[in-house]
């Protein structure tokens, strides 16, 4: 039996997550952070404990893997504190800054195995693969990234829009990332990321190559967190058993 710890337990994907480890046969929840509704029980099976305190609450589980989706500056602090606890991880919040990615690399490292990606739904990560067999042939195309989100998501671009760009430019090499545009905006070597925030669209990605007289478009669109929950999961039972380090879904996948 795996013992699952969720971090943002309350909201809309710690909320999911708890659903499918309560319904999963070899899992089983042992605690639930998170800076609101504490004190409370949740899906009549275990109260919600404050995040604030988590380096000193998770020595008091048995917990093997920590599920974090949460906020960049939260989900570091509770990445140091399974750390400290040599808990594994896995991670899937987003919009983390370049020293925030230096404190998870120092906290993991050596340490601890952590699962992190910026979307862990099957289907995104095989587009991924998609798009890097499909920049090869497209190299002189313009390319652009458009991705669609809910209202309420906190960073933008995307870091799935991010992951997109940085497979582009892994394989085309120096591509400035042109963030929207506005006024006059000859084209350059460049790629643009155009986000759009509305209403409560799950997730939409699409990359799309223009050429002369032809287009491609490759896209994803994610229809319920649930695709998210799954690979969540999934990337859960095979970090339990990984040696100490850095991973992405990548690892669990191919």
């Amino acid at each position: 039996m795996i013992n699952i710890a969720v971090t943002g337990a309350c909201g809309r994907m710690g909320s999911l997550i708890i659903d499918n480890v309560l319904n999963t046969d070899d899992m089983q929840l042992v605690a639930a952070f998170d800076v609101i509704n504490l004190g409370k029980t949740i899906k009549n099976k275990i109260t919600v404990l404050d995040a604030n305190y988590i380096i000193d609450l998770l020595k008091e589980t048995s917990a093997d893997v920590l599920i974090d989706f949460t906020i960049a500056e939260g989900a570091v602090n509770n990445i140091k504190a399974a750390s400290a606890n040599q808990v594994n991880l896995v991670v899937g919040t987003t919009g983390f800054t370049p020293q925030q990615q230096k404190e998870i690399q120092s906290a993991v490292v050596g340490k601890v195995a952590a699962v992190i990606s910026p979307n862990f739904s099957i289907g995104v990560n095989v587009f991924w693969k998609l798009l890097a067999n499909a920049v090869k042939y497209l190299k002189e195309y313009d390319i652009e990234i458009i991705e669609a989100h809910h209202k309420h998501k906190k960073d933008a671009p995307s870091g799935t829009a991010k992951k997109a760009a940085e497979i582009i430019n892994s394989i085309v090499n120096n591509k400035e990332l042109v963030y929207g545009r506005v006024g006059e905006s000859l084209r350059g070597n460049e790629i643009g990321i155009h986000a759009i925030r509305g209403g409560d669209i799950v997730g939409d990605h699409t990359v799309l190559f223009a050429g002369d007289g032809e287009r491609i478009e490759i896209k994803h669109q994610a229809h319920s967190r649930q695709a998210f929950a799954s690979g969540a999961i999934k990337a859960a039972r095979w970090v339990v058993n990984a040696e100490p380090g850095l991973y992405s879904m990548d690892d669990v996948l191919f």
